[in-house]
Formats: C-alpha cells, structure tokens, sequence
C-alpha cells in the first residue's frame, strides 16, 4: 500500500513539474491561475532576499546585491524543477519495486535517486540499470523527459537575454536624452537646445517608446522573471524609463495641443499604462499612492514655466493642472507599487542641478572625487 502511495506521489510531482515548466517556458500567455510553483518560488525568494538587502546602508552595495537576484534565482527555479523530476521518477520506480541492479547489493531508495538522475541528464552510465518491464519503461520515460526538459532549457536562456537586451538598448539611449535618471522636464529642454525638428523629434521619440512598452508588456507577461533583472547602472531601471514615458505623455495629454504629436501621446500612455497595470496584477501587488508625492504643485509650476521657456509642447501655457493629475491618477499607485515591491526608485519631474549624466562620469572620476 505505501509503494501504491509513493509511485502515486511521484507521478503527480512529475505531472505538477511538467505541467509547470509549460507554463513557464512554452506558454506565451500570462497564467492567470494564483497557485503556482514559479510564483511561490519567487514570492518566498525575493521576500528573503529583499529583506537582506534593506540591511545594506550603502545605496552601491545594495544594489549591486540586488542585481544579483535575477540571474541567481533563474538558475536556482532550473535546479528545483531538476532535482522535482529527479526525486518524482525516483518515488515512481521505488514505488514499482526497485527493479534495478545495484552492483553494491539490494537497491535502494538512494539507487532510485541515482538511476533517476543520471537517466534525466542523459547520463548512461550504465553500473546501475532497471532489470524489470516496469523499471525499464520507467528509464526510457525520464530519458525522453529530460532529453526535452535540457532543450528547453538551453533554448529559454537565449531568449530571455534576448529579451532583457532589447529591452536595455532604448533604456541606455535615454542617458543622453533625458539625464539620468530621465526626467521629463530635461527631456524637453535637450530636444530645444540640440535638435531643430523640435515636435517632430518629441513625436518619433514617443512612436519609439510605443514599440518599447509593447514589448515590455510582451515579454515580461511571458517571462516575469525579467522584471528582476537590473539595468547596467543604479540610476537607469525599466520602471523609471516607463514611468518617464509616461509622465512625457501626460504633460503633453493636459495641454490642447492637437495633431499628431497629440495623438501619438495617447497612442504611448495607453500602453505604457498597460504595461504598469498588467505587471502589478502579475505580481499580485494592489495599487498604492506615493509618498511622498512626486510632482508637488509647487513643482508643477516651476515644471510649466520651464517648458514655457523652451517652447517645445504647443500651448504649454494652457497646461490643466487638473487634467494633469487626473492622468497621473490613472498610473501613479502601479508605478509607485510597483517601486515599492522591486526596490527600483521613480524618476523626478524636475532635473536635479547636481546631478550628471552617467556618459560623463566613470569609476576613476569617482574614485578620484573621494580623494
């Protein structure tokens, strides 16, 4: 009866597995289902791990500790489903009675283990092999198995780097174009000192971004994983970049602007706040006002009177302050959650007079600056 109830057990660890690793590699749609391997794993990781890194008083060595978490925690989510399929197909060929020669003596539950994990790697080492129907099927099961689950593997990786890449090239471009970190009132003002186009420029910039948080919201609802994983330098963040957009698009929304820049400008809010809403909703983080406030009214006048001087948005001067925070009221708390739970800061409204851009500086600089 308890080999009934093991060979049971592991078949549906192999099932749950299997089932799982579909979800999460071959599945190109957002799993809408709460009770998850993937999202347990990381919901319990990212919570120990966050929790060490509010520890670390330098602001470098914390982030540097953060950017680590990506990366390592897709290795370790590889391992676990491993050693899941090892452990199930070992449970399933105790549970069918050990049919397998041991050249030590009677087979064990630790034969099972071996036998199972140099099955599942395509080892074929061949000292300890299955000798019974039901063992051998069993090992030409978990050989195919983990013949698939290797190659899905090594074909996931790649297109998770590929994806992370793509998505850091227009993050980087922002540096010189908006400051770092990106800030919309630096945006307008760089396009009015270095480029004539002016509001052609500002609409191919949005048409850009666009495609960018399309495909944000592509590739981080198949893989959120990559939400984790950090830009190159502690000033830049997916999370800013997104949340500049589309502070960008709602100063030019609450003006009366008309025409194409305008029209563009929806066409980007639109799906940058997709984009921030769907990627709360995955990681089950409820919307939460920012405190404090970003963009204070205070602030908001200085903002006006800058863009007043560089003449870049038409009918700056007619900007509605109310139409303003009703636009920033549509994506403000999914942001602001959003920050909350990544450790990733939102990007200010106004350019800071002390701040440079990353192309500027160096490690050397900086060294040399705490001399």
């Amino acid at each position: 009866m308890i080999q009934v109830v093991v060979a049971a057990g592991g078949l549906l660890i192999i099932l749950v597995l299997l089932w799982e690793v579909f979800e999460s590699v071959v599945l190109p749609r957002r799993v809408t289902r709460q009770l998850r391997f993937a999202r347990l794993f990381y919901r319990v990781t990212w919570k120990v791990w966050k929790a060490t890194a509010l520890q670390l008083h330098s602001e470098s060595a914390r982030e540097t500790y953060l950017s680590l978490f990506g990366p390592l925690s897709l290795l370790l989510l590889l391992s676990v489903w491993a050693v899941s399929l090892i452990t199930g197909f070992a449970m399933l060929h105790w549970g069918l009675g050990s049919g397998i020669s041991d050249p030590e003596g009677l087979p064990s539950f630790a034969s099972d283990l071996y036998l199972s994990a140099s099955t599942l790697f395509t080892l074929g080492l061949g000292d300890v092999a299955p000798i019974s129907w039901s063992s051998r099927a069993v090992t030409v099961i978990e050989a195919g198995t983990g013949f698939g689950f290797l190659a899905l593997v090594i074909g996931y990786l790649p297109v998770l780097y590929q994806a992370f890449s793509r998505r850091e090239v227009s993050i980087s471009l922002l540096d010189s174009r908006a400051g770092s970190p990106p800030n919309a009132a630096e945006l307008f003002r760089r396009y009015w000192e270095d480029n004539g186009q002016r509001e052609g420029a500002i609409y191919r910039f949005l048409g850009e971004w666009e495609r960018w948080s399309a495909e944000l919201l592509e590739s981080h609802l198949s893989y959120p994983s990559l939400a984790y994983f950090r830009s190159q330098h502690e000033r830049q963040s997916w999370l800013a970049s997104l949340t500049f957009v589309m502070d960008v698009c709602a100063l030019i929304m609450a003006t009366e602007a008309k025409g194409g820049l305008a029209y563009q400008a929806k066409l980007t809010f639109a799906i940058a706040r997709h984009a921030a809403v769907d990627l709360s909703q995955v990681f089950n983080i409820p919307p939460t006002d920012p405190m404090p406030e970003r963009l204070s009214s205070g602030d908001a006048e200085i903002l006006v009177a800058i863009l007043s001087r560089v003449n870049v948005i038409p009918d700056i001067a007619d900007l509605s302050y109310q139409k303003l925070a009703s636009l920033r009221l549509m994506y403000k708390p999914y942001v602001n959650s959003l920050a909350q739970f990544l450790l990733m800061p939102l990007p200010y409204w106004l350019p800071s007079p002390d701040l440079t851009d990353d192309w500027q500086t160096s490690a050397w600089e900086h060294a040399r600056g705490r001399e």
